[in-house]
């Protein structure tokens, strides 16, 4: 049995569900499907609810700087229902010799911060003399060069808040593209921003983004994008191949045709199914996996107000972060309570998933109680193990971008994004499912636009 469409969506996590829901925006009449291998949709996203507490699984949210994203949610009327967090109204940690210190908001307050030394501070402005090497570097080694060693506890906790990867493996040239372009172009880093906040003088002054979930945690999202989809459940596809103009993808006893096909998929999802188009440079990426420690407390637990913590490597802490969660969003626990949400394993320590439950919330604890005042045992605790990893962006990343746009060539008709292709975060998945879609409507991909400079957000 044969089913035609016009668009056929692998995968409806927020990648492929994000797709679905700009095709029938802008080609209505398009007949398009989503095959899902699982029983749901959502991918990682998955919000935990229990005895009036609220975690997540996976994201925590997303901030509200995407013009794509922000469309979905006018789209959907959920822009009226989501809970912000602003970045600019809530403090943000990092472990510090052991003590939690502020990260400075403000680019003036570098000057006054603990966490670098006079000499440090003052090394950071040798990226204004410092050639650019063309070469790709692990985001450690480019920013000890570029701003000095000092710095890397910074870059390290950044890099734990995102990725919970190493900074030491992961590749500058796959993370921060845009930003690698602004030191190149403009011969340093400082330089380029310098430039690029001038050219932008006359615009608004732009505030610091919000961090957006909702009131029944960021499941919600997957839940509405969900609706009117026609996603067959429990699907999982075998071969994918183009043949007669055509893409024919392959599914226990049937055949699915279309002309154009989305490969929404993780990139090691993805990679199974592609190798059989072209070889890739590599058989898989890494991945981080992590643990969510979701632990609530009576209002005696005093947590410093704000986001949450981060902690890099040299600190040899047990948790990688603590996340605020009942500061953010008052409503993830019940009232005259407070949670919690700490992060453990990483790139770096995977073997500390391998502990139990038990022994996973009593060492956070222990290590937790050393940053802040826990007077009291938790009343309610649950370890979330997610089966999903995070796709680490390494040395091999931007030969893996390669081999996509090679194959996006070769083969008309096929778009690849998903999760750990442009990124991680949500924002990135739903930006490159606009940019597909785009591509399909207008009948073929246009030049690719220059990446844009990332802000880092701690």
């Amino acid at each position: 049995m044969v089913n035609i469409y016009d668009v056929i969506i692998i995968g409806a996590g927020i990648s492929g569900l994000a797709a679905a829901h700009f095709l029938n925006k802008k080609m209505p009449s398009a007949k398009v499907c989503l095959l899902e291998k699982g029983e749901r949709v959502g991918g990682a996203i998955k919000s935990y609810k229990k005895d009036g507490f609220l975690a997540e699984w996976g994201p925590h949210g997303f901030l509200d700087n995407s013009p794509e994203s922000m469309e979905i949610l006018e789209d959907t009327c959920l822009y009226q229902e989501a809970q912000q967090a602003p970045l600019g109204d809530f403090h943000r940690y990092v472990c510090h010799r052991g003590k939690l210190v502020q990260i400075p908001q403000k680019p003036q307050k570098i000057f006054t911060t603990p966490l670098l030394s006079p000499w440090a501070k003052m090394r950071v402005f040798g990226d204004l003399w410092i050639r650019p090497e063309i070469r790709d570097q692990t985001l450690g080694e480019w920013a000890a060069r570029r701003f000095g060693k000092d710095v890397l506890p910074l870059v390290d906790a950044a890099v734990t808040g995102s990725f919970s990867g190493d900074y030491n493996r992961l590749s500058i040239n796959a993370v921060m593209p845009g930003l690698r372009k602004l030191e190149c172009e403009n011969g340093s880093v400082l330089r380029g921003l310098k430039k690029k906040m001038k050219a932008g003088k006359a615009a608004p002054k732009k505030r610091l983004p919000a961090m957006n979930n909702f009131p029944q945690g960021l499941e919600r999202l997957v839940e509405v994008l969900e609706k009117g989809k026609n996603i067959r459940y429990s699907t999982g596809v075998t071969a994918v191949k183009k043949e007669d103009g055509l893409w024919r993808v392959a599914v226990d006893g049937e055949i699915f045709s279309a002309a154009h096909l989305v490969m929404a998929l993780p990139v090691n999802n993805g990679l199974s199914l592609l190798s059989s188009l072209k070889k890739p440079p590599v058989a898989q990426i890494p991945v981080s996996r992590i643990c969510n420690v979701v632990l609530g407390f009576t209002d005696s637990a005093v947590i410093p107000y704000g986001f949450g913590y981060l902690a890099p490597e040299c600190e040899k802490r047990f948790t990688l972060g603590v996340m605020f969660s009942s500061h953010m969003f008052p409503n993830r626990a019940p009232e005259g309570k407070v949670l919690i949400e700490a992060l453990v394993g990483g790139r770096r320590h995977p073997e500390r998933l391998e502990l139990s439950d038990e022994e996973i919330v009593a060492r956070v604890l222990d290590d937790i109680s050393l940053l802040m005042e826990l007077p009291e045992k938790p009343i309610f605790s649950k370890v979330l193990r997610p089966s999903s990893g995070i796709p680490q962006l390494e040395m091999d990343h931007p030969k893996m971008l390669d081999y996509r746009a090679a194959l996006e060539k070769e083969y008309d008709g096929l778009y690849i994004c998903g999760f750990g292709w442009d990124g991680i975060g949500i924002n990135d998945m739903i930006k490159s499912s606009s940019k597909a879609v785009a591509a399909i409507s207008a009948g073929g991909r246009g030049k690719e636009g220059a990446a844009p400079v990332k802000p880092v957000y701690f």
